[in-house]
């Protein structure tokens, strides 16, 4: 039984790893050679990534549903199969449009993995084990970022080659998540959630709004603003991305970190450390040493503010798991797409420094934001009502189902 909990985190942290760490932001690690190849300004960079910050966005909104109809296995693989298609198709994209239809597919594949993944979790682990689960299988983004530096830095000119390798190692997570993740529905319950909007959910979503935000400009062109800071710009940025996804694997902790310093404290603190870290790029893209830190520090935070936002959306949604996540992680992608856009534009009409500056002041006032939940009990404790209803979610089966 332990056996199939640790495959269960393994195979879903591997495929969070390959779904947001390659497939959703491994454009913006090749966003320059991309821009020279095809001749794009960063504006159309910007279109771009938006491009698949909606795809993400329209997959979340069905991912929930199909995860009650279908079961987590299903969906979760099929995040897998549409994450390795569109890596494959960026990979022979032969024109922008190409291009910007691969982003957008690969870009998709998030929004399904998150809710199945969720549900399957919340299905199997209970408790305060359940909550490191969850804030473990989430840090799998660290582990993408960390593993799509080194690729990129030795085939960077080769861009092409790198996006084949990520479809391959994409194409056998898929494979092990098959065997892993619970699989038939033998019954689901059909009881909608008492209130799809309650006490909470604003909270929720302008915190996830403004993290979407705040984060996107060093996601999508961060990598070409190190680039270009010198003639060793290039190694320096693949090597400050990789420290990025190193440092986010200790996002891990964010289940930790709450129970410690409490959940306002919590959610401050990675706020404004994510926000000093973004302009800290910004006004020192050719310091190798502050690279290095600001990278460190914003992949630890962003990693650590996507989990406490998981955390706090099953809080808040204690009978509605998969409602509550899909909800909070929507949100993040709307402000991704939102500000991807916008940030291009920025950055062609007042440069870099200037728009970072002011999308990080943008994320910094989410810390205004106060964790809440239902009926005024502790912000990221489960009530009662959710203890008594956790297994009555629509979205997840009522039975543990795959291999145990």
């Amino acid at each position: 039984m332990q056996r199939s909990f640790y495959s269960l985190i393994a195979s879903g942290c591997a495929l969070i790893a390959c779904c947001y760490g390659f497939a959703r932001f491994g454009y913006g690690l090749f966003a320059p050679v991309l821009a020279d190849e095809f001749g794009l300004s960063s504006t159309t960079v910007g279109v771009i990534a938006a491009g698949g910050y909606v795809g993400y966005c329209a997959a979340i909104s069905l991912s929930a549903m199909l995860t009650t109809r279908l079961g987590p296995r299903a969906v979760a693989v099929g995040a897998g199969v549409v994450a390795t298609l569109g890596m494959t198709m960026i990979a022979l994209s032969p024109t922008a449009g190409v291009l910007a239809v691969g982003v957008l597919v690969a870009g998709t594949s998030t929004g399904i993995a998150s809710p199945p993944l969720a549900a399957a979790i919340s299905q199997r682990i209970l408790g305060a084990a359940g909550d490191r689960a969850q804030t473990i299988v989430n840090a799998g983004t660290g582990i993408g970022v960390l593993a799509s530096g080194p690729i990129a830095f030795v085939f960077f000119d080769h861009w092409r080659f790198a996006w084949g390798w990520y479809a391959v190692i994409a194409a056998a997570t898929t494979t092990w998540v098959f065997f892993t993740v619970g699989g038939t529905v033998t019954s689901t319950v059909r009881t909608a959630p008492a209130r799809r909007w309650r006490t909470g959910s604003t909270g929720l979503v302008t915190a996830s709004l403004l993290t979407g935000i705040g984060s996107i400009t060093v996601w999508s062109f961060g990598r070409g603003v190190i680039g270009t800071a010198g003639p060793a710009g290039d190694a320096v940025a693949s090597i400050a991305w990789t420290v990025l996804g190193a440092a986010g694997i200790a996002g891990a902790l964010g289940g930790d970190l709450t129970g410690r310093v409490g959940p306002r404290r919590a959610w401050m603190g990675t706020t404004l450390a994510m926000s000093a870290a973004t302009i800290g790029l910004a006004l020192a893209p050719s310091n190798t040493v502050v690279i290095m830190m600001s990278a460190s520090v914003f992949g630890a935070a962003y990693i650590g503010l996507t989990g406490l936002l998981l955390l706090w959306s099953t809080r808040v949604y204690p009978d509605s798991t998969s409602l509550g996540v899909g909800l909070s992680f929507f949100m993040i992608a709307f402000g991704q797409a939102m500000g991807a856009a916008l940030a291009g534009s920025s950055i062609d009409a007042f440069g870099a420094t200037t728009t970072f500056v002011l999308f990080a002041m943008a994320g910094a006032t989410a810390a205004a934001v106060r964790p809440a939940a239902p009926a005024g009990n502790c912000p990221m404790a489960p009530t009662a009502r959710g203890r008594q209803h956790l297994r009555k979610d629509p979205y997840i089966p009522s039975r543990r189902t795959g291999p145990s």
